[in-house]
């Protein structure tokens, strides 16, 4: 992918990444944290009870960091995908005889286009994994 487009998916993406984090991954994250120090105070409880306390506590963020995980690598996967089939549209296009300059131009109209799609594909995606991290129970 040229460097303008990677850039500017890279700038979209961890925008909506930091968004997530700051807006629910952090509240989990002071959640897990005050619930397992709960755990700790709790002096009748085995070493192996306070161990299960503290797992249950973490379960919520470990859930939301793999639904956030899963939804950048489908993303990413449909993003790969597109670039791809860019790629074999040049490759057609270069084997029929087009001078480079021509095949670039394609390539960059493409990609470009790939990015476009994408980047109109966050919000929707930030929608999804909002609604998503708000139904884990916590």
């Amino acid at each position: 992918m040229a460097e303008a487009h990677q850039a500017r998916m890279q700038n979209e993406v961890e925008s909506m990444v930091q968004s997530l984090e700051r807006d629910h991954i952090r509240k989990m994250q002071g959640r897990m944290f005050s619930c397992s120090a709960q755990c700790c105070d709790r002096p009748s409880d085995s070493m192996s009870q306070v161990h299960q306390c503290i797992e249950r506590c973490h379960t919520p963020l470990a859930q939301a960091q793999g639904l956030v995980t899963s939804e950048l690598e489908k993303f990413q996967d449909r993003l790969t995908r597109c670039t791809m089939h860019c790629n074999d549209k040049a490759k057609d296009m270069f084997d029929s005889g087009a001078k480079e300059p021509a095949v670039r131009s394609l390539m960059e109209r493409c990609v470009g286009s790939c990015v476009d799609d994408h980047v109109n594909l966050i919000p929707s995606m930030t929608r999804r994994l909002k609604e998503n991290l708000d139904s884990i129970p916590q």
